[in-house]
């Protein structure tokens, strides 16, 4: 497919320009089988329709049409730019393994309903474990130099707002804060995901010792449920008591990119699978610590101001929605992913930079422009499905981090069941039934220490 070249108009916002713009972009993101069920479902009022309901989605289930631009090099600020606004990920600005707090100031500020388009970075080839050089790592692949990003590059090379402590901090680079006009403690920012294109044509999977589905747990023992002998990594090529991490036996899978797929080659054969990109972090500002660095800002696990959330739906089409906790709710994105797989049980999904663009709409309480829930809790939507989240701790503890897969269904469980009610108003023990009979929960991610559940209910069972 053949991304469009022609801008979008930033001088006239309501003008029939810029609703074919953002037809165009919707076809780019979804195809067009799916903008032909995103307009079914709007005319029998299958959304929240107000001016926060979301206006597209793609399907639950399902391969999604590759995206635009997959095979180019998008190199900082070039190439086509579709939002009102442009954020790059500068090394003076990105944070590298933390999220914003709410005391951080903005690095861009927009009005709400506005666009932005950011090039986000992938931490994979950059990290302390890759030799912190992504050409020397992406050429060993055999990658040019000139198909390496260049943010990528300087961040590796140059970053140092904070000390990088690899056993201890997250490997995202965050770009952003994103302070939103209007914004309060109680709204809703609506988060619109209207495009996610690969700026390379290729990515990285990666697992680590002591992380992901089949690690050691903390002491050296197999995982419960799991023998020595089915640990990945490993357990005989954990290097972690050595100080330089490039001698930890971590394992990093180089996947290239071709017709929309992602390839891994093996002996004998190989495998394709189709891509799926979406921002793997998407938040607002929550922690209340002063230190851009407190362990209540690390970059990996999930809360209640969204982050590393990792629902692999949440790509071209769809909305989400992230209960405000800072003045301006300052959004900021991460972990970009070309494809993941359910759990993204190994560790990474297939990583990869991309540039997202996004509408951010400031949604009060009260207006019926958001769903209830959203305002105290993370909550999605497709064009075919709404999606009730559960983390199994989402207020992001420090010490002993709570990883029970079994809360987080319970809660994902009783936000689908007060969606069902407040929204629908489904009786409560209908809803209940509803639930066991005809949505899906379905495992979000298993390795960020807050684990989440997600689930899938069918806008078409309310038509």
């Amino acid at each position: 497919m053949t991304p469009s070249t022609t801008p979008l108009p930033t001088d006239d916002l309501s003008s029939d320009r810029f609703a074919r713009h953002a037809a165009s972009t919707l076809r780019r993101g979804v195809g067009r089988r799916q903008m032909l069920q995103v307009a079914a479902a709007l005319g029998a009022g299958g959304a929240l329709m107000s001016a926060c309901a979301p206006s597209s989605g793609e399907p639950a289930t399902g391969d999604p049409t590759p995206p635009s631009g997959a095979g180019q090099i998008l190199q900082p600020g070039r190439g086509e730019i579709p939002g009102d606004h442009y954020l790059g990920s500068e090394t003076d600005q990105v944070m590298w393994g933390y999220v914003p707090t709410v005391h951080s100031d903005p690095v861009l500020t927009v009005g709400s309903g506005e666009t932005v388009t950011i090039d986000a970075v992938s931490h994979e080839g950059i990290l302390e474990d890759q030799g912190r050089d992504p050409l020397e790592f992406f050429g060993a692949h055999g990658v040019e130099a000139g198909s390496v990003l260049e943010d990528a590059i300087a961040i590796a090379a140059d970053y140092d707002r904070t000390a990088r402590d690899f056993a201890a901090d997250g490997p995202h680079v965050v770009t952003g804060p994103i302070a939103v006009e209007g914004a309060e403690v109680g709204d809703v920012l609506k988060i619109e995901t209207l495009e996610a294109v690969p700026r390379v044509p290729y990515g990285v999977v990666s697992s680590r010792h002591g992380k992901g589905a089949l690690a050691l747990t903390a002491d050296g023992a197999a995982p419960e449920g799991a023998s020595l002998e089915q640990v990945m990594p490993a357990a005989s090529t954990d290097g972690r008591g050595t100080a330089d991490p490039m001698a930890w036996g971590n394992v990093s899978v180089f996947t290239p990119i071709e017709d929309g797929h992602g390839v891994m080659a093996f002996d004998g054969g190989a495998a394709r699978f189709p891509l799926r990109p979406f921002m793997g972090m998407m938040g607002v500002a929550r922690a209340e610590a002063s230190s851009p660095t407190d362990p209540s800002a690390n970059s990996i696990p999930p809360t209640l101001g969204g982050g590393n959330i990792d629902i692999r739906l949440l790509g071209p089409g769809s909305t989400f929605y992230l209960p405000v906790h800072a003045p301006g709710a300052l959004f900021y994105v991460g972990d970009p992913h070309h494809a993941m797989g359910d759990g993204e049980v190994a560790l990474t999904a297939m990583e990869g930079s991309l540039r997202g663009t996004f509408r951010l709409t400031v949604c009060k309480e009260g207006e019926g422009d958001a769903p209830r829930l959203a305002h105290r809790y993370p909550f999605a939507e497709t064009a075919d499905a709404w999606i009730p989240i559960g983390l199994s701790d989402p207020d992001g503890s420090v010490d002993g981090q709570g990883s029970d897969l079994d809360v987080a269904l319970r809660t994902a469980v009783v936000n689908a069941l007060e969606f069902l009610e407040q929204e629908l108003g489904m009786d409560r023990a209908i809803a209940y039934a509803y639930l066991s009979a005809a949505a899906d929960f379905t495992i979000s991610q298993v390795v960020d220490r807050t684990v989440g559940v997600h689930g899938i209910i069918a806008k078409s069972h309310f038509a």
